[in-house]
């Protein structure tokens, strides 16, 4: 199987693309910063260990071109998908060992139905401005049995925490909170709880879940380091405390079992004729 795949850019409104341009500029600005390099780090770890034994020959990676999330994996056909150029990205990024290979809408994937065997998903839902769209279209070119891979933040993390006290104290103030926000201020943060369900309603199966990231929100790179035995305890202690997490699903696909031949005739007894003066057990006797 193959395509003839063209960098292709599917637009939608103006406001609706200057939208979707802010989300992704804000989250790879963010991803300059110390926290964002931890949860960079975090993720690449997680997703480099998990795809290294997910088998196929197709899979594609949506968005976040800082994650090399196919790079272990041994598919003989791996593409990276973005909703934007890559020339915003500093130059060490714009070389990746995976460059981009199409401009797309991730509601809109230029692939036939039933035709990947995994999706990398990293935080491509938060960016996207329709996610309950995005997902459907993942989950129509997955093949059955294909895997969805999807990193995203935990609205309930210590991060997102720091992330809602800056916002109220911006709604009762007028002001900022010292520091500016923890987390990228675009974008809609998805709970593990909530995805799961909308993956359910798909028919997916919900594989491996992971939470990471335990660490407080400090801004400073040596206080981050010192917190990391948070990440030991955390998965123990405060397991839905961690500020991002890692979800894979299965797609699964109801089957058709054959019962067996229904059509063929049954084979029915026919007694045999019992001399005179002979019981039917005697005979039935000699039958066995």
């Amino acid at each position: 199987m193959s395509w003839n795949i063209q960098k292709n850019s599917v637009g939608r409104a103006g406001s609706e693309n200057n939208v979707m341009s802010e989300r992704i500029i804000d989250l790879q600005d963010w991803l300059q910063t110390d926290a964002g390099r931890y949860m960079l780090a975090w993720e690449q770890g997680q997703s480099d260990a998990l795809v290294a034994d997910m088998f196929g020959f197709h899979a594609l990676q949506l968005g976040m071109p800082q994650l090399l999330g196919l790079a272990h994996n041994r598919m003989p056909h791996r593409w990276l998908a973005v909703q934007e150029p890559c020339e915003g990205l500093p130059e060490p990024e714009v070389s990746l060992a995976h460059p981009p290979a199409l401009v797309t809408d991730f509601s809109a994937l230029p692939f036939p139905a039933a035709s990947l065997d995994l999706v990398l998903m990293p935080h491509s839902l938060e960016v996207s401005m329709d996610a309950h769209a995005t997902l459907r279209e993942v989950e129509r070119v997955l093949v059955p049995q294909g895997r969805v891979l999807i990193c995203g933040f935990n609205p309930v993390g210590l991060w997102a925490l720091r992330q809602a006290r800056s916002r109220l104290w911006e709604s009762l103030t007028g002001g900022r909170w010292p520091g500016q926000g923890y987390l990228p201020v675009a974008g809609e943060y998805i709970g593990y709880w909530r995805l799961r369900d909308w993956l359910r309603l798909l028919d997916f199966e919900v594989e491996i879940v992971r939470f990471g990231c335990y660490v407080p929100a400090v801004s400073s790179p040596a206080w981050l380091q010192r917190f990391a035995w948070m990440e030991r305890l955390g998965p123990r202690w405060w397991p839905i405390f961690g500020s991002s997490y890692l979800v894979v699903g299965v797609k699964r696909v109801r089957g058709v079992r054959m019962l067996g031949s229904v059509w063929k005739p049954t084979r029915t007894r026919v007694p045999r004729q019992v001399p005179a003066g002979q019981s039917n057990q005697d005979a039935l006797r000699k039958e066995q």
